[in-house]
């Protein structure tokens, strides 16, 4: 029930995106309001908005950039403003988030006008649905604010696979928005039972929006794929998390042909693959100083949706890569390795300290896990690298992860 919660069995991947890019570009639309050069600094950002896409049956209209804030440096004050007056307007934070929702509140004294023109999702994780009732007002007190616009259960695991379509959260979900201060309400998944708990949403029909791990190549029969197919018919809005991190930088534009005729960066080609699904409304990206802002502000604004050959060339060069985190695990790399040890969780703490440079947190996650958990000596790690589905090289990962974290 935390950013640290885990992952375990069965989906697959693959291109799945073809015709869905024409689809894509007509679900993707600019600020109808245009900043000029004599407005004052106040009024340019405001109007200075980012391509923006309805999510799901909310109706809410939000950017398909919005800004992350697990794990954020001392300078997240800073980096929230800029965002704001680079054109983001949804942001995404939660309670386990250190300070940040401190840093919210903190932003709205400061610039009150700023809380009319943002969609704000907070996120908390409980052990029985009707505890998020006693979760709210220390989520509008920590930010600061009178209302939420989006409350995420956060990271259901495999013991709540059930509560997408269970009463009990039926019944927190009305009660939560009956109190006023809550306008929509979802849940967070890193979990292996994803693609059950999202078939379970949209069966269930009161998730409003469901926040995922994901990448752009799925199988159209996977159950993932299946069950994302039925979210989107039952108007449940999507976010696409995690879809950089351990995969953008090891990716080199020499090898992909698409990225020199775009002029993409490996980042911003993984977040026009991930926008080029339609179903998926925006991308959550933890933007951790000002160059990773502006790139990522950048790929919004240019955005076409990508072909099937060019999303080929990607995955590919991907696979090449030597991705440390894999979006689409689900345990079978553990299946295939003959072990209780959560790899694909080793793998995404792994990329938490080395490449968001979240060291206390990765260590926080990593001593989360149980011994078994954490204990893969004697695992078949070629079988497991194979059945992986982004082919982590687990032999060389796990020691560094051992060393790293325990």
């Amino acid at each position: 029930m935390s950013e640290c919660t885990s992952p375990q069995m069965d989906r697959r991947e693959f291109l799945q995106v073809g015709a869905a890019g024409a689809v894509a570009a007509a679900g993707v639309s600019a600020s109808a309001s245009t900043a000029r050069d004599d407005d004052p600094p106040a009024a340019k950002a405001a109007k200075a908005v980012l391509p923006t896409r309805t999510l799901g049956k909310t109706g809410a209209s939000v950017t398909i950039l919005n800004q992350g804030t697990v794990g954020q440096p001392d300078s997240l004050d800073r980096l929230l403003r800029y965002a704001y007056q680079q054109g983001v307007r949804y942001f995404d934070t939660a309670e386990g988030y250190r300070n940040a929702e401190r840093v919210f509140h903190d932003w709205f004294q400061a610039m009150p006008e700023v809380r009319k023109n943002i969609f704000l999702a907070t996120k908390s994780g409980v052990g029985n649905p009707q505890d998020m009732l006693k979760k709210l007002d220390q989520r509008l007190e920590r930010l600061g604010v009178d209302q939420i616009d989006l409350l995420f259960f956060h990271g259901l695991n495999t013991g709540q696979v059930e509560w997408p379509k269970s009463v009990e959260m039926k019944d927190a979900c009305e009660a939560l928005k009956k109190t006023g201060k809550v306008r929509f309400v979802g849940f967070s998944t890193h979990d292996a039972k994803i693609a059950e708990q999202i078939q379970h949403a949209a069966d269930g029909g009161f998730i409003d929006v469901i926040m995922l791990k994901f990448s752009p190549w799925l199988e159209k029969d996977s159950a993932l794929n299946k069950a994302l197919d039925s979210a989107h018919k039952a108007n449940i809005g999507l976010v696409s998390m995690k879809q950089i991190a351990g995969q953008a930088l090891k990716i080199t534009s020499e090898r992909v042909p698409m990225l020199q005729e775009r002029k993409l960066t490996p980042a911003q080609g993984l977040l026009h693959a991930i926008w080029t699904d339609e179903r998926f409304s925006s991308a959550c990206v933890t933007m951790r100083n000002f160059d990773q802002t502006n790139e990522n502000v950048d790929a919004a604004k240019r955005y076409e949706p990508l072909k099937a050959a060019e999303l080929k060339q990607l995955h590919e060069a991907l696979l090449a890569a030597g991705p440390t985190l894999c979006p689409n695990c689900d345990g079978r790399c553990a299946l295939a390795a003959g072990t209780k040890a959560n790899l694909g969780d080793l793998a995404r703490f792994y990329t938490y300290h080395e490449e968001h440079g979240m060291r206390s947190h990765a260590r926080e996650c990593y001593s989360a896990l149980s011994v078994a958990e954490r204990d893969w000596k004697g695992a078949d790690l070629a079988a497991a690298r194979e059945a992986c589905h982004h082919k982590i090289d687990f032999a060389s990962l796990l020691p560094e992860v051992d060393r790293l974290l325990s």
